[in-house]
């Protein structure tokens, strides 16, 4: 049987490594440079080949995989003049690997299928460590044939893959996991401020919390921020994070729930982020709730 085409936009810390197992398992694939170029040179040094436009990359791929930052450039490298839209065949399928808003999701469907091409979603669970390897979590938004398609594709990049529903609904599942981390990240940012506040030494929370029921591996990455100033303990941004969770809140608006502790995780991550703090690693959210109270934090360390 003969393996299908694919195409890949936004090789970047999640996609590069997805791309590069697509293709070490012998999938011929194309990319374009969508904001850098290392990973696009490292994927062509492969046997990628890059092409220039998202409408040329769809004329040669029956998969395309997209890995961007938000819904507005999922829409746009679908929708504009040169886009997937104008280049995609007939039965071709589009899969969205963003952490995207699922009514935007259900919008580019159907625009989509007016031309007779599949939109489905693939969101991801885990790190660019686990992309790179070769072992995410992947949560399928589609119909069950498109996920027969799909599922050789995405077994080169994942090892986990639940087929969650129809499309649209591996965002939606996406966004509420994600919620669950972001809420934790303004959790312990709060946590561990307040053992600065009242004079507590941070690793001895860890050592309270790490043998019992509350541990957590995203505990694990705050506390490295929090203890060593390890700049590599997550590498997910503010800036994304902000966007998943302000998705989150309005995508349960939408189904008429309001949000608590939704809207308060994102005051937390819009304060760090007015502070300067939007291109800063996740785990600076603590840094800028102890500045909020005036408590100095130490420099990070130079690897």
């Amino acid at each position: 049987m003969t393996k299908p085409t694919v195409g890949f936009i936004g090789v970047g810390l999640m996609g590069h490594g997805m791309a590069k197992n697509i293709i070490e398992k012998g999938y011929a694939l194309t990319v374009m440079c969508h904001r850098q170029r290392e990973p696009v040179d490292d994927l062509v040094r492969r046997g990628a080949v890059e092409v220039s436009t998202p409408k040329e990359l769809a004329s040669r791929s029956n998969i395309i995989f997209t890995c961007l930052n938000s819904s507005p450039q999922v829409e746009d490298v679908i929708l504009r003049g040169d886009g997937i839209l104008a280049g995609a065949r007939e039965g071709s399928i589009v899969a969205d690997a963003s952490t995207s808003d699922p009514a935007s999701t259900l919008k580019l469907a159907s625009i989509l299928a007016q031309k007779g091409v599949i939109m489905c979603d693939t969101a991801l669970g885990n790190s660019p460590v686990e992309a790179e390897a070769g072992t995410l979590n992947a949560f399928v938004g589609a119909d069950q044939r498109t996920f027969e398609r799909l599922r050789p594709v995405i077994e080169t990049w994942a090892t986990t893959i639940l087929h969650v529903g129809d499309v649209g609904d591996g965002h939606k599942v996406k966004l509420v996991n994600n919620f669950i981390g972001m809420a934790y990240v303004a959790l312990y940012a709060e946590a561990f401020t307040a053992c600065e506040a009242i004079g507590l030494d941070p690793k001895k929370l860890y050592d309270v919390v790490k043998p019992g029921g509350l541990y957590c591996g995203m505990f694990e990455r705050i506390t490295r921020w929090v203890t060593v100033r390890d700049p590599k303990a997550h590498l997910m941004r503010i800036n994304n994070s902000l966007k998943d969770v302000t998705y989150f809140n309005r995508m349960v608006e939408e189904a008429g729930m309001t949000s608590l502790m939704g809207h308060a995780a994102q005051q937390l991550f819009m304060l760090a982020k007015a502070n300067g703090r939007g291109d800063s690693p996740m785990p600076q959210l603590v840094d800028a709730v102890t500045e909020l109270n005036g408590i100095k934090t130490p420099a990070p360390r130079q690897d």
